[in-house]
């Protein structure tokens, strides 16, 4: 393992509901080393969206601070943390949010065009990450006309597109079956490992979770390993 590449330091979030304060997270510490995958195993309206919204600089905590590659973002303006959640982060959810009008091979251009790559660079590189979630056949297919389990596959390529450091997944086999939800794991795991991304996946499937290098979960709005 090398140097983390995520680290959240003391992360603090309340909600007000009302008359009442709902605290999520509690000074919550976590650190995410290259090349692992972690699971993020709670149940449902524990935080875990939260954990990962905050983590992924979608969400500002109330307290602490997230790191990023060593770069401490919580100050920053939302322009530098849009530059770092561009270049240093990526995306999966449970529904693939896949643009509908265009292609498996547009869609996972998409990242990178907007990111300034050269149209001819982006298609490249698509066409690589589609052919190594073994989608290359699909290509010029639009979400509409692939399965459930393809349409997930694009949405990882996808977030991978621009190389990111930290791969961050909410639930991304929730919507599948869990033949193909094994399948997806599968893609996603190899393409983790190849890359040595590291990976923090938020999964109420217990057989995944036990797949991955370790896992964490909420207690307290802290976050804490799970005894194996």
């Amino acid at each position: 393992m090398s140097a983390n590449v995520l680290e959240l330091r003391s992360i603090s979030r309340q909600f007000v509901q009302g008359p009442n304060t709902l605290t999520i997270l509690s000074e919550a510490d976590f650190a995410l080393q290259s090349g692992e995958i972690v699971a993020l195993v709670a149940p449902s309206g524990t935080g875990k969206s939260t954990l990962l919204h905050i983590a992924g600089l979608l969400e500002h905590p109330d307290g602490g601070d997230v790191i990023v590659n060593g770069q401490s973002c919580t100050t920053l303006s939302d322009d530098k943390r849009t530059a770092i959640r561009r270049s240093e982060i990526g995306f999966v959810y449970q529904f693939h949010h896949l643009l509908p009008e265009f292609t498996a091979l547009e869609n996972v251009m998409m990242p990178q065009l907007i990111a300034g790559l050269p149209s001819a660079e982006a298609r490249d590189r698509a066409a690589q990450l589609l052919a190594y979630m073994k989608l290359a056949e699909r290509a010029t297919h639009r979400p509409a006309e692939l399965s459930g389990g393809e349409q997930q596959r694009v949405a990882i390529a996808r977030a991978v597109a621009n190389a990111p450091l930290v791969l961050l997944a909410d639930e991304p086999t929730g919507n599948l079956d869990p033949g193909t939800a094994g399948y997806v794991f599968d893609a996603l795991e190899a393409l983790v490992r190849h890359s040595g991304l590291a990976a923090l996946i938020a999964t109420h499937n217990a057989d995944l979770a036990a797949r991955m290098d370790r896992r964490v979960t909420l207690s307290g709005g802290k976050l804490v390993p799970v005894a194996e």
